[in-house]
């Protein structure tokens, strides 16, 4: 795979329709490239166990942008390369949530692998693949359930997998934005 946009999203509530921060890290050709990352206001109340989970809070995100001003940046980016996330679906569904609410015309079906699946692969004798374990295991820092951290912690996963051997193309599965699902098979035409 050539490019990769390796991306993590933090969320303010249990609905997990709309984000707080993002982290977006690009790899090329399994080196990391480039790296982007914001606070956002979700525009909506925070749970308690988000914040103290992520530390963010309302007061973090009151001069941060919305999900639609944010896009305006992000967007071409995020459509640039396959997307990849640590426990993909969620990631996957929060984006296609935000978009929806904030009505943003964007691609119906989208590429995205999933580090956690890849990492089952290249490491089944693991306890579990959570993003902590896989990280503490290979020695990779994290700052856990920090956007920007947990993004380049993927990215370093991924890289890692590539030099194992793993074919990311064997990991490719297509979302359904509309939907909010994965598709069990490709649609025909995109």
């Amino acid at each position: 795979m050539s490019r990769c946009v390796v991306f993590d999203v933090e969320t303010p509530n249990s609905h997990n329709d709309r984000m707080s921060s993002i982290g977006v890290v690009i790899v090329e050709n399994g080196t990391v490239c480039g790296t982007y990352s914001s606070l956002v206001d979700p525009e909506t109340y925070f749970d308690r166990f988000n914040v103290m989970l992520t530390g963010i809070t309302p007061e973090s995100v009151k001069d941060a942008p919305s999900f639609d001003r944010l896009w305006e940046d992000i967007g071409p980016v995020m459509e640039s390369g396959l997307l990849v996330a640590h426990n993909a679906p969620f990631d996957m569904s929060v984006l296609a949530k935000c978009l929806r609410a904030y009505c943003i015309e964007a691609p119906r079906f989208m590429d995205y692998a999933c580090t956690v699946r890849m990492g089952r692969a290249v490491y089944p004798r693991f306890a579990d693949h959570k993003l902590d374990t896989m990280c503490g295991n290979l020695g990779i820092p994290l700052d856990h359930h920090r956007a920007d951290s947990d993004a380049l912690a993927a990215a370093k996963l991924l890289i890692d997998y590539e030099r194992m051997g793993l074919v990311i193309d064997d990991y490719v599965r297509t979302y359904d934005l509309a939907s909010c699902r994965t598709l069990r098979s490709a649609p025909s035409k995109r």
